[in-house]
């Protein structure tokens, strides 16, 4: 099942550090089968507020993004946007091809049917 590394970074400061981690971070996923899905992306809001800007980058599954997060490769190179860049940086499971969201629905009205 599909996994995302999903980062909402704000207040980039455009440091040669900066650069030098975008040139280096597609080597760290690569191997774990990552691809960048969106890069850098200004959101288009429709509620809410959300200032900053996006990247997502897609595995094959969760056991991937989090050996992707936790390589050496990886490491050695976070330094280079957490100094110059703040933000969220999250690792969700997706959902599975046969998801359908009425199971979901149907959970949660059993649940408040017996409270």
């Amino acid at each position: 099942m599909t996994a995302y590394a999903i980062a909402h970074l704000h207040d980039v400061d455009p440091h040669p550090e900066i650069a030098d981690y975008i040139e280096r971070i597609t080597a760290t996923f690569e191997p774990f089968g990552g691809r960048f899905l969106v890069h850098g992306a200004t959101p288009e809001v429709k509620e809410g507020a959300w200032a900053g800007h996006v990247v997502i980058i897609g595995f094959p599954g969760i056991d991937e993004a989090r050996t992707w997060w936790e390589s050496p490769a990886y490491r050695e190179i976070a330094p280079l946007r957490s100094r110059h860049s703040h933000g969220d940086i999250i690792l969700v499971p997706g959902v599975p091809e046969d998801y359908d969201p009425n199971d979901t629905a149907k959970a949660i009205r059993g649940d408040s049917a017996s409270r």
